[in-house]
């Protein structure tokens, strides 16, 4: 078993895609891990509509192949086109982060995800949900990465939000 973090964003329905994703994740893979529910700007968007972001961990013996598959087919579930241009409105965005201690390409997908490092919607999330765990390539703990994060340009702050009668979030 490996532990698996993936990014979750939508900018369109957002509570309703974010539900059903944490709902499926939940479903597939058993408990979860998550960090507060984040609003943020879109990062290189034309379309000006807020995201809702936030990390799940949960462990699977999945491999890295199983996990990008199962993950493309509920963002297709969920009303993503795979002909959507890169940087347009999303029903549903998820991102593998890191499978285990892996790094390279595995499957096709490279690991960790690059975006980590210099996404807040990204780094944040995974900060506060392991702020001791590390980086896979450069070992530094993500506590560390986020409290030197400099893109003030990235703005986002926590939103209310509750699943399955857990309260995720609320404002700070």
């Amino acid at each position: 078993m490996a532990r698996v973090c993936v990014s979750i964003g939508s900018n369109i329905e957002r509570d309703r895609h974010v539900r059903a994703c944490l709902d499926a994740l939940a479903d597939t893979f058993g408990d979860l891990r998550l960090s507060r529910v984040y609003e943020s700007e879109p990062v290189g968007f034309e379309d000006g509509r807020n995201f809702y972001n936030l990390v799940a961990v949960f462990e699977s013996a999945w491999t890295v192949g199983e996990l990008q598959a199962w993950c493309k087919r509920l963002e297709f579930a969920n009303g993503r086109r795979p002909d959507s241009p890169k940087f347009s409105p999303r029903t549903l965005d998820i991102d593998l982060l890191s499978v285990g201690e892996l790094i390279g390409e595995h499957d096709g997908v490279a690991l960790p995800r690059a975006g980590i490092r210099h996404h807040a919607f990204v780094l944040r999330p995974l900060a506060e949900l392991l702020p001791d765990a590390r980086h896979p390539l450069g070992g530094e703990r993500y506590a560390d990465l986020w409290a030197a994060f400099d893109a003030p340009e990235q703005a986002l702050w926590p939103v209310d939000f509750v699943w399955r009668g857990r309260r995720l979030s609320g404002q700070a």
